[in-house]
């Protein structure tokens, strides 16, 4: 599990499979949340991206996780640690994050693949 980082303005941060390369190997649900959504994205003026959360329709583990955010190199951290102990996206939607923090947003979009985000 090897994140990747590309650091424009907002940033660009991936792991594991694209969306495109999960549908390949089988089916897969999607949940995906803009930043516009984000408190501390709009806080700070900095509301454009968005996270998506790639996961196996069938185990619901997470297959990869893309984000396009202010601070997306920090946030993918998160992602390949749970990629790294096989997480579902139901355990990134059941773990607490603080709040306002953008790393909400991962949670958000974790809570997509089950069709329950919050603020969307």
């Amino acid at each position: 599990v090897i994140p990747s980082v590309v650091y424009t303005m907002p940033e660009i941060a991936g792991v594991g499979l694209t969306e495109e390369q999960a549908k390949e190997k089988g089916e897969i649900k999607v949940g995906k949340f803009p930043m516009a959504g984000n408190s501390r994205a709009k806080t700070n003026h900095e509301p454009d991206g968005f996270v998506k959360i790639i996961s196996d329709a069938k185990t619901d583990r997470v297959l990869g996780v893309w984000c396009i955010a202010s601070v997306a190199g920090t946030m993918i951290a998160e992602a390949a640690i749970a990629m790294e102990f096989g997480a579902t996206s139901e355990d990134i939607a059941y773990t607490c994050h603080a709040h306002p923090t953008h790393s909400e947003a991962i949670k958000e979009a974790a809570m997509a693949v089950t069709g329950k985000p919050i603020h969307v």
